[in-house]
This record gives C-alpha cells, sequence and structure tokens, in this order.
C-alpha cells in the first residue's frame, strides 16, 4: 500500500520501526499498555474469527491489518494479540468473522468499536455528524458509522492528592444538569461553552448555590445526530442531546472536550472532577446500561451486535428479535456473566481511573432482569454493585422502573446499599402543592423519610432520593404553568412525554401578563422547593429551577439541543428573588443537621403532627393543610426546634403554634406567600408577635424555628 506523506509523518508518531505482533494475554480486556507495546484483548463465544485493525488519527483507511490465529492468538472465547511498536494515539477496530443468521450478525466487512475503548474518534465535534443527512431513519439502515474507531489513549494524569471525596449520603444535595445545556447558551458567561471547562468555570456558581455533588446526564460517548427526525416548526433537524444511547462505556462524550485533539476529552473530563473536588462538589455519572445506541434487530451494528450479539442483548432465540424493556430497541444482557464482568470493569474504571464519586443508574430495574427477561429474586449484578470492595464507599442510586411496566419503587432489590430516585416523593409532593384531596397522610410519609417504601428493606431515610423534577419531564417553573405537555417540537405529533404531570397552569396556559397568576406561580414554586429541602431523604434539585428555568411545556425535551433545552442564565438576574430564595433554604438546610436523618429508628429526632389545631392533623380526604413539628435532643441547650406548615388550601387558616418553654420564641424563617421577603436571612429570623397562633395565607408553606430570645442576632439594618 502507497502512502502518502501526510499518512506516513502520523504513522511514525504511532508506529515504530520495532513494529511486530506477537500472542499477548487474554487479560485484561481492552488495550493496555505495556512495555514496547500495547496488548490487545477482546472477547467474542461465537466468532469463528477475529481481525485486528489498525489506523491513523484521522485516516479511514487502515495502515495495516492482522487475522488473529484462533490457536495461537485465542484463549478461551477471548482473541488478544501484543503489538510492539504502536503507541498512545493509535486508533483500531476488529472484522469479526462468523455466523450470520436470525440470531448471530457477524460481518467481516465492518470494522467494531471495541467495548472496553477508553476513547471513541470521529466525533469530537458537536453534531458533526449531521453534515450527513439522512433521509429516513438511520436505525433502519444497518450498516457502519463510518469514521468512529476505537483509540488507545494515555491514562497519566497529576491527581496530586485527589480522590473520590466519600462525602455521606445523608449529607448530599444533588444538582442534576447536562453538560452541555449548562453552558451552551451564548449568556452562559463561560470560555468554553457546553464542555467539561466550561462546567469549571460555573464552580463558583455551584458553591454560592449550597449543592454538595452534580449529576451528570450521560457522559459516555454517544451519536447525537442519531435523530432522524426534524422539528415540524422550524424544520431545523433534531439532536440525541440527552444521550441515552452510549455507544462506549468507557469512554467519555468526546465533543464534550473543549480540545479537539482525539483522546483529549479524557484528561478534560479529569480536570473538571479535580477542580469540582477542590471545591468539595461531588461527581455523580447518569450511566445506561440497560441498552445501547445499536437499536433493535434492524438497527446499525457498532460494536456489540457484531461482536457476540447473543451474548450482550435479550434475544428471543426463536424469532432472533430484541426483547424491549428499555423502550430504545434493545435491552442489555445484564446478567450474562461477561456483560456483568463488563459493567463491574466499567465503573471500577470510573471509580479508580476518572475519580467520580457515584452512579444513577438508568432504568435500573432491567439489571435485576435475568437473561430471558424474567425478574430475578436476587440479581447477581446488583448483589455485586452493592458488594463490590472498590465501590463500597460509591453513591449507587437505582431508577427502581423500566419500560417493561416493572416499578419497584421501594422494592429494589438493596443490600443496604443501592438509594433510589423516589418517584413516588415526586408525585405526592406534585399532588399535595396542587390541592388535589387526599394527598395530606403521603406528604406526611414523604417529610418524615418514605419509611412505608425504605423502612421494611433494612434501609434509611437517606436511601430515598427526593426530587419534585428531573430532566424527564417538566421543569418547576412549567409544572405551574402548563396543565398539558406541549411537545410539538418533537416531530413526534405530541405521541411523546408522560401524560401524568400532577400540573396546575394556576389559571392560565403558558405565559401570562396576570400579575395575580405570576405572584402565585412563583409561590408554588417556592412552597415545592422548600417541602423537597425539609423532607428526610436526599434532595435533588434540576439544573436552573432555582432561577425559573422553562421548557416552554415540553416534558421530554430530548432532542432539543437549542434554548429549549439550555440554561438561560439571564433569568438568574431576572429572578434573582428566587434564586436567593433557594440559596438561603439550602444553607438553612446544610447547617441544620435535623434534616440529614441516618435512620428510622431511636435517633433522638421527635416528629409529631398537627393541624390547625394541634395535636389534631386531618387525614381526611378533603384536607389540604398539614403541620409538623420536628425536634432533636429536647431538653438540652442546643436543641433544635422547628414547626413546619403546608397549607394547600385556597382559603386562609389559622394554625395553634405549640407552646415554649420559657426564654423560647418562635421566629419566621419561611413564608412563601410574602414575595421576595419570602425567606429570611439565616440567622436573622423575624420573632412572631403572636405566639399561640400563625395566620397562613392561601396555598403556602411557611417553617418557624423555635431560639432563645437572648441569642436571637438583630436583623441586618438592609
Amino acid at each position: 500500500m502507497a502512502v502518502d506523506q501526510n499518512i506516513r509523518e502520523k504513522l511514525f508518531q504511532v508506529i515504530d520501526s520495532n513494529f511486530s505482533i506477537s500472542r499477548g494475554s487474554p487479560m485484561p480486556l481492552g488495550p493496555t499498555l505495556q512495555r514496547h507495546g500495547i496488548n490487545f484483548a477482546v472477547f467474542s463465544k461465537h466468532a469463528t474469527g477475529v481481525t485486528l485493525v489498525l489506523f491513523v488519527p484521522g485516516e479511514m483507511e487502515p495502515i495495516a491489518e492482522f487475522p488473529l490465529d484462533p490457536h495461537y492468538n485465542r484463549t478461551g472465547q477471548v482473541w488478544h494479540a501484543f503489538v510492539s511498536g504502536v503507541d498512545v494515539g493509535i486508533q483500531y477496530g476488529y472484522r469479526m468473522q462468523g455466523p450470520h443468521d436470525h440470531i448471530h450478525k457477524f460481518d467481516y466487512d465492518q470494522v467494531l468499536l471495541d467495548p472496553y475503548a477508553r476513547s471513541v474518534s470521529g466525533s469530537s465535534r458537536w453534531g458533526s455528524r449531521h453534515d450527513i443527512d439522512h433521509h429516513h431513519d438511520p436505525l433502519a439502515e444497518g450498516g457502519e458509522v463510518h469514521g468512529q474507531h476505537s483509540v488507545v489513549v494515555d491514562g497519566e494524569f497529576d491527581w496530586e492528592f485527589d480522590q473520590p471525596l466519600n462525602r455521606p449520603l445523608w449529607e448530599t444535595i444533588i444538582y442534576e444538569m447536562h453538560v452541555r445545556g449548562m453552558t451552551a447558551n451564548e449568556n452562559s458567561g463561560v470560555k468554553h461553552p457546553g464542555t467539561f471547562r466550561g462546567l469549571i468555570d460555573k464552580i463558583p456558581y455551584l458553591k454560592d448555590l449550597g449543592i454538595t455533588a452534580i449529576e451528570l446526564l450521560p457522559i459516555n460517548e454517544f451519536d447525537e445526530s442519531g435523530n432522524w427526525r426534524r422539528n415540524p416548526l422550524t424544520g431545523e433537524r433534531l439532536f440525541d442531546y440527552w444521550g441515552y444511547n452510549s455507544i462506549a462505556f468507557f469512554a467519555a462524550k468526546a465533543a464534550y472536550a473543549s480540545d479537539n485533539g482525539v483522546g483529549a476529552e479524557v484528561n478534560e473530563f479529569k480536570t473538571m472532577v479535580k477542580a469540582m473536588h477542590d471545591s468539595g462538589i461531588e461527581v455523580i455519572l447518569d450511566i445506561v446500561f440497560n441498552h445501547t445506541s445499536e437499536g433493535d434487530e434492524r438497527g446499525r451494528t457498532l460494536s456489540f451486535r457484531g461482536i457476540d450479539n447473543s451474548v450482550y442483548y435479550m434475544i428471543d432465540p426463536k424469532t432472533g428479535r430484541h426483547y424491549n424493556y428499555s423502550g430504545c430497541g434493545n435491552t442489555m444482557n445484564c446478567n450474562h456473566p461477561v456483560v456483568r464482568d463488563m459493567i463491574l470493569d466499567s465503573l471500577r474504571y470510573w471509580v479508580t481511573e476518572m475519580h467520580v464519586d457515584g452512579f444513577r443508574f438508568d432504568l435500573a430495574s432491567i439489571l435485576g432482569r435475568g437473561q430471558d427477561g424474567s425478574v430475578l429474586p436476587n440479581p447477581p449484578l446488583l448483589e455485586r454493585i452493592a458488594a463490590d470492595p472498590v465501590l463500597a464507599n460509591t453513591k449507587i442510586i437505582a431508577e427502581a422502573w423500566d419500560a417493561g411496566g416493572l416499578y419497584q419503587v421501594g422494592t429494589f432489590p438493596a443490600w443496604g446499599r443501592w438509594a433510589e430516585w423516589n418517584g413516588k416523593f415526586r408525585d405526592d409532593i406534585r399532588s399535595f402543592v396542587k390541592s388535589d384531596p387526599g394527598a395530606v397522610a403521603s406528604l406526611a410519609t414523604r417529610l418524615s423519610g418514605s419509611a412505608d417504601l425504605y423502612q421494611g428493606s433494612g434501609r434509611a431515610p437517606y436511601h430515598s432520593i427526593n426530587f419534585v423534577t428531573s430532566h424527564d419531564g417538566f421543569t418547576m417553573s412549567d409544572l405551574v404553568s402548563y396543565n398539558t405537555k406541549h411537545n410539538e417540537s418533537n416531530g413526534e405529533r405530541g405521541a411523546d412525554g408522560d401524560n401524568d404531570n400532577h400540573s396546575w397552569n394556576c389559571g392560565e396556559e403558558g405565559p401570562t401578563k396576570s400579575a395575580e397568576i405570576n405572584k402565585l406561580r412563583r409561590q408554588q414554586v417556592k412552597n415545592m422547593a422548600t417541602l423537597l429541602m425539609l423532607s428526610h431523604g436526599v434532595p435533588m434539585l434540576l439544573a436552573g429551577d432555582e432561577f425559573g428555568r422553562t421548557q416552554n411545556g415540553n416534558n421530554n425535551a430530548y432532542c432539543q439541543d437549542n434554548t429549549t433545552s439550555w440554561v438561560d442564565w439571564s433569568l438568574a438576574k431576572k429572578n434573582k428573588d428566587l434564586l436567593e430564595f433557594f440559596q438561603r433554604l439550602i444553607q438553612f438546610r446544610r447547617r441544620n443537621t435535623i434534616f440529614q436523618r441516618r435512620t428510622f429508628g431511636d435517633d433522638g429526632i421527635t416528629i409529631a403532627w398537627h393541624g390547625m389545631h394541634l395535636n389534631q392533623p386531618d387525614w381526611s380526604w378533603e384536607s389540604r393543610s398539614l403541620a409538623m413539628r420536628m425536634f432533636e435532643n429536647q431538653g438540652t441547650e442546643n436543641s433544635t426546634d422547628i414547626y413546619l406548615i403546608a397549607h394547600a388550601h385556597w382559603e386562609p387558616a389559622a394554625f395553634e403554634l405549640p407552646a415554649l418553654p420559657s426564654g423560647r420564641k418562635w421566629y419566621r424563617f419561611i413564608d412563601t406567600s410574602c414575595g421576595k421577603d419570602s425567606i429570611a436571612d439565616v440567622d436573622c429570623e423575624i420573632p412572631l408577635s403572636d405566639q399561640c397562633s400563625y395566620n397562613v395565607f392561601p396555598r403556602s408553606t411557611v417553617l418557624l424555628i423555635a431560639k432563645d430570645i437572648e441569642t436571637q442576632p438583630l436583623p441586618s439594618s438592609n
């Protein structure tokens, strides 16, 4: 093969004169840097032949292909080779030979990505693959995605003394965000918008807000151009913006790096993690092991399907069709021993090499299904993750349901370790705040840690990840502005997105000029925020909710890579009072350990329920009011004593207040009906003139604090 000068120069960067191939080792899987070369190892049970294909950066044609000898370069079901004279930067893939029938999909003409690749080339610039205009669904086209190869990268990085922070879960406050969407807007004020470096520029903001952990929507490599639809309103191409279609579980998204160099995303991600840790902020990854971007049996072949379809996916042995418990065309065969090992290896890699602090597992119930799709009573993968010694201090959070109808909130196999996204908390808080009947008893249960869900399995209140909004659904502002979803721009004729949102528009659909409605909407947001932050469990906040971000009623913005999904930072100034409300509320939670409950048992914390009258909570169907007194270490000098009133009725009401010992008074910290003065400065609460009762306005939440009179600081003059 004739080699031009450009390729020759690239060749000398990754290959030297001692270039040769030998037997190599079957373990570990993937590429392993060694002295004088690289060991390559890939699993395939059913392949009859494997060829290692090498590329130089930027070139589509291989510079070498090595058919592996099935006797010499294979140990059991692992194919392997050691290539001397190659270095970091070499790109590679595999050709697989074997049967092609209704089960197996071997195609020797395709060059496949390594499931253990640490980097993937060909998509370092966001949206670059949209340059190829698909006229119909690319998932139904089959064929190779050209230009994407596995890349050998150097893991060297100066971490100094950095390690995962291991903050206790009960002290955690999570902030869910999209890497690109957090800073892509031109008003974000960062130097490198839409990237890991862009997140570093937002660290001062995150510290001021008071959160302790960021939870990133998927950052594993995916193809954002995989969405074939167009916006019917504008004609613009839509994207797979959220990224819940992973291609490689060990590789970070190259387009999230500001540096377009091959493999640059690895060090940039590490730099971001290190900077977060330096500021006391943990990094949690939303990770998607339940399916891949290869789609159903008609879909593209990128990696797993072409390497060993029947091992990596759940497949009907009679028809060859994929079982679809993910709602995305295929389902990973997570409890096959090889796939289990790959998932564990991936998690360990992100913890040990990339220093992440935890994982949120998308559609985690799939990880508990057997190879035939049945629900396992003791899923080996979930147990191994829970018991793995390397992951022992890592936060593991389950989205405890799947698209196959399995809903396990409160019953997810836990081994005392797994926390859960508490979808019941979300629905119950929304229902109460919008004044639904019959919601008071559920509110009490959620405020006190959801014992109905977690106590019986030996878990604690902090195993409940409490949230009112997430990426999937309305923002908090939209939750009080829309009765129904408005997803027309998604190009699915409104068929996508949940119809059961427990939302209320406060009297008018969408934006309004009514000052009265806008005031009520702001008040309702504060009600939800207060109940979220003052509940037992771990609160999770959606990025931008703290200053009123809107998606204009779109409750499934998975394909909207535009201002619909991007955080609008101008709102932080426009709605400064709302942002300050969230900041003070979060600060209050962090300072008062009474909200960081570690057990449902005897921990010195007492909760008493009341209604408008003391000791008379109204649990009836028509009740829309509840008061909760919570105190710890009562009788001691520094005892915490609070009184929370949640009033979702549309009429005002007077609530009796508990009597306090001599020398103590009730002070107001929050009253969401008070407009811009809804929340006091921490430690400068407002003393009540009436210590016997409090007049609560319609649809409002009040927090009172018992304090020693002589120790109450004077309010600031301004």
